[in-house]
């Protein structure tokens, strides 16, 4: 039975409390600074980031300087240096924000904020946003939560809405089926409701906004779910009371660990969003302050500031960098921000998951949209009025994804200086008056020693993390003890070893295509553990097998050093349908789990936001 658009069916959705979301300028800004309390000790945080990263790159680029050694510059060895010293820039970053990150959990974990009592919490909404959604999976997951919160005896401050944006008529008959059945299960206790709509404008972002000017005035907050997020009612509610205890907060945002996966790519992705992220995420927390940013879910906001001021305006100009915003969560954050809200994380925060795409292809189709989303951030991060760690948020969003293309050049850069090195005839005697000759140099054990700086500044976050889980019993436990501990990051470290130069060549094509004009579109995305077939990876991946061929032959033709030094990234390349494939078995995820790799805590024991409800088959009960 297909249920029809945009049509309120008879108690599928609440009475009309329409609140005015005003389109928001970016052009213009007429309000000033507006602070929002941020201590001295999260600008000392910033002192530390921004200074690490600067004196890193700064010593970093000096070192390849000494190495390359130019005695007449060339345009191919600024590039050089300028592509070095971007890259460079980006794991500096990211190494002293997780240093920062360890300081903070060393001392133990940060506390929450305060709470206001759960009488004061008021009333707050659970938004589910779906399209082309597995609809057991979605209401099996409100089911749980649901459940939840009637036993925590807090139901009554919150209603639940399913927001369809679901274009196929199947999927939308069985929504409709299984939203009959999940009402049933939960009211009178929890109100459910149900709306889907007839034209999905502006997507996830336009959905959200439909409920908001329809809905938004009869809530104080709402939390944003994603088709595979769950949280626990404890978060809910301790979330919903942080924000009631907070008036000037606007979006209080959660870590979402990653679960319920069992590819090898998702185990391996599992593991290390469970051991590095909290780390990560304790690093941004400290610095970001209450000038945070928003991951578009798993997030509670407060309804009025939202509608007040993140209304999303069309950017100008054709897509892909023009029309309606993508990447809408960064967007609203640094809107938000820029009304006088604060936005904060409580990486702190238990309860809270989501999950992570099974296969690298999976990964690769959710990237492409990412890629041109942030990419588009390229309009709004001169916008005006933005605090200037907003404009700092959509930057990182940007270089997330300009990283690759970067790193690219940086090695074909590379290998151009040392062709010419291999072929050009040094010129000693230049027109300018020496008494002595000029010698070309390039010094390798310099090489070596800068070669030694970049892998610690990429692996010291991950030594780090390891130290934080061996010193947390729950968590070493969890991963399989001290030597699972110890098996897992050498796994992941060999994983992204060779995923790594995929990745790279994936996302410089997505920007190449974003430049070119190319739209992403919009698809449902892969939530299901299906392992694609040899051949398909293997049709997938030929230019990537083709490139790593190339950067062999060149590099071997230059000299076997710089062939010594490009294998590990033309072996990952060459292998790329290999790792595919096989990161892309279930049975590959068991197996490593049985070895004692890639082990995770919330699956040696279930947490309660994982097991509170066994739910029945849908469709079947809703009959």
């Amino acid at each position: 039975m297909a249920i029809p658009l945009d049509q309120a069916l008879v108690g599928s959705v609440p009475a009309a409390a329409p609140l005015e979301m005003p389109v928001q300028d970016l052009a213009r800004w007429h309000g000033g600074p507006r602070p929002v309390g941020n201590s001295r000790g999260v600008m000392l945080a910033r002192l530390f980031v921004f200074g690490a990263t600067l004196s890193l790159t700064a010593f970093g680029t000096w070192k390849m300087y000494e190495v390359i050694s130019p005695v007449n510059v060339t345009v191919l060895q600024v590039l050089f240096a300028g592509f070095f010293a971007l890259t460079f820039a980006w794991i500096a970053f990211a190494c002293a924000s997780a240093v920062l990150g360890f300081a903070v959990l060393l001392r133990g974990a940060p506390a929450l904020p305060p709470q206001a009592p759960v009488a004061g919490i008021g009333r707050n909404a659970l938004l589910m946003p779906v399209y082309n959604e597995d609809p057991e999976r979605v209401f099996a997951t409100l089911a749980r939560i649901g459940a939840a919160l009637r036993r925590e005896g807090v139901a009554g401050h919150f209603d639940i809405f399913v927001l369809s944006d679901t274009r196929q008529e199947a999927i939308a008959g069985a929504e409709h089926q299984a939203f009959l059945w999940l009402r049933r299960q939960l009211s009178p206790a929890l109100q459910v409701y149900y709306r889907r709509r007839a034209h999905n404008h502006h997507r996830k972002a336009g959905n959200i906004a439909d409920f908001v000017t329809r809905w938004g005035g009869a809530y104080d907050h709402m939390i944003v779910l994603d088709a595979d997020s769950d949280m626990s009612a404890a978060a809910i509610v301790t979330l919903a009371r942080a924000m009631a205890a907070d008036p000037q907060a606007g979006i209080i945002q959660s870590l979402p660990l990653l679960r319920n996966r069992w590819t090898g790519f998702a185990r391996m992705m599992q593991f290390a969003g469970r051991v590095y992220g909290p780390l990560v995420a304790a690093g941004l927390a400290a610095w970001h302050g209450r000038d945070g940013n928003y991951w578009g879910h798993n997030a509670i906001i407060r309804t009025r500031a939202f509608a007040e001021a993140a209304g999303l305006p069309e950017l100008r100009g054709r897509k892909p960098f023009g029309g309606h915003v993508l990447s809408h969560d960064f967007v609203e954050a640094a809107l938000i921000r820029r009304a006088g809200y604060a936005v904060t994380m409580l990486p702190q925060l238990v309860g809270s998951y989501e999950e992570t795409p099974p296969s690298l292809a999976d990964l690769a189709t959710r990237d492409r949209r990412w890629a041109q989303g942030n990419l588009q951030h390229i309009k709004i991060v001169g916008a005006r009025g933005l605090h200037w760690m907003s404009r700092v948020h959509l930057l990182q969003g940007i270089m997330s994804y300009l990283a690759s293309p970067l790193w690219l050049m940086l090695l074909l850069a590379g290998l151009g200086l040392a062709t010419v090195a291999r072929h050009a005839t040094p010129n000693y005697f230049p027109e300018s008056f020496s008494l002595f000759p000029m010698w070309p140099v390039f010094d390798p054990e310099l090489a070596l020693n800068l070669f030694a700086l970049t892998c610690a500044v990429l692996w010291l976050p991950k030594l780090l993390a390891l130290i934080l889980a061996w010193r947390d019993p729950v968590l070493r436990a969890g991963c399989g003890g001290a030597t699972g501990l110890i098996k897992s990051v050498a796994a992941e470290t060999i994983g992204s070893l060779l995923l790594s130069p995929v990745m790279m060549l994936i996302q410089s094509r997505f920007v190449f295509d974003v430049l070119l004009g190319r739209d992403s579109g919009w698809n449902a995305q892969n939530r299901s553990d299906r392992a694609a077939p040899l051949d398909d990876c293997a049709r997938r991946h030929s230019l990537h097998v083709a490139a790593g061929l190339g950067f062999a032959v060149v590099a071997f033709h230059v000299s076997f050093a710089a062939f010594l030094w490009l294998v590990p990234i033309a072996a990952a390349l060459m292998l790329a349908p290999i790792t595919a494939w096989a990161s892309g078995l279930p049975a590959l995820g068991r197996r490593l789990w049985h070895w004692n790799v890639f082990r995770i805590p919330e699956e040696a024991a279930q947490p309660p936001a994982l097991a509170e409800l066994a739910a029945e088959p849908l469709l079947e009960a809703a009959e």
